[in-house]
């Protein structure tokens, strides 16, 4: 039997006195007879989430070293979906994600996504089983925040393979979005307490032409908190160069996150300033 792993969400939760918990046994449950189960203590609203949660989950689908399903919440799936792909990439092994609106035995979608998620036999790479589809993981959109069909898959490179043994260390990151009349100082504050950050930016990379902000953007640079750039639009990425509106980001040093999603790209910055963490601690500020 596959190893389903259970973070916590909805999929498994039930009423309580302040609204919907995770509650125990409602998934072991639904899959007795299926599925070994191994359940996260406590189970955990994915708003809860957070790197050393991911971390373990690399334990244990690495442990396992077969196929896993991984139930979790909807609401930072698009964080957990990157993060395992990019962290796996090149791993042997399917990983499938699912996860649902309402929870079981609510007459909802939860039903349906793990009965998907049970009986999908991808290949390797990380998955979501999802209103009646399968699609990659690695660059999710949650653009519904009540309907069953929640999720658009956004295609993304999942990283470099083949597998190593990647972790997430606790670093102070965070996506940043820059928005008309935005207070410099409020970002310059922010920034200074970061090791490193995703900026949201305009279409294909533009920000407003504030010499200020500009300032602000080299001196954390220089200070060594890493800033990567990736557009509020779901597609088509940046084209650094096409506007001189956005001549200020690359002057400034802020790195070109592409077609990333802002999630992807916050797991990828985090992935690579963790391996030089892990391997260098003095040179992170």
């Amino acid at each position: 039997m596959k190893l389903l792993i259970h973070t916590g969400g909805t999929i498994g939760m039930a009423p309580g006195g302040n609204g919907l918990a995770p509650a125990p046994g409602v998934v072991e449950a639904a899959v007795r007879g299926r599925a070994r189960v191994t359940a996260f203590d406590p189970l955990l609203d994915s708003a809860d989430l957070n790197h050393g949660h991911w971390n373990r989950l690399f334990d244990l689908i690495e442990a396992e070293n077969g196929p896993v399903i991984v139930t979790h919440g909807t609401d930072t799936l698009s964080f957990t979906g990157a993060a395992l792909s990019q962290a796996l990439a090149g791993w042997p092994h399917p990983v499938v994600l699912t996860a649902a609106m309402q929870p079981l035995g609510m007459g909802g979608d939860a039903e349906g996504n793990l009965e998907l998620a049970l009986a999908a036999e991808p290949g390797p790479g990380v998955w979501l089983a999802f209103a009646g589809r399968l699609v990659p993981a690695g660059g999710l959109v949650k653009a519904q925040s009540h309907a069953a069909d929640a999720f658009r898959a956004i295609p993304l490179s999942p990283g470099p393979g083949p597998w190593r043994r990647r972790r997430f260390s606790g670093l102070r990151l965070a996506i940043l979005t820059i928005s008309p009349g935005l207070p410099v100082a409020m970002l310059r504050a922010a920034l200074a307490e970061l090791d490193g950050a995703v900026l949201r930016v305009f279409g294909a990379g533009t920000i407003p032409s504030d010499p200020a902000l500009e300032a602000t953007l080299r001196e954390a640079v220089a200070c060594g908190c890493r800033l990567r750039a990736v557009s509020i639009c779901e597609n088509g990425g940046l084209s650094p160069g096409a506007y001189a509106a956005g001549a200020a980001l690359w002057r400034a040093g802020v790195e070109n996150g592409g077609a990333d999603t802002a999630e992807a790209a916050l797991i990828r910055l985090w992935l690579e300033l963790s391996e030089t963490a892990l391997a260098d601690p003095a040179r992170m500020r």
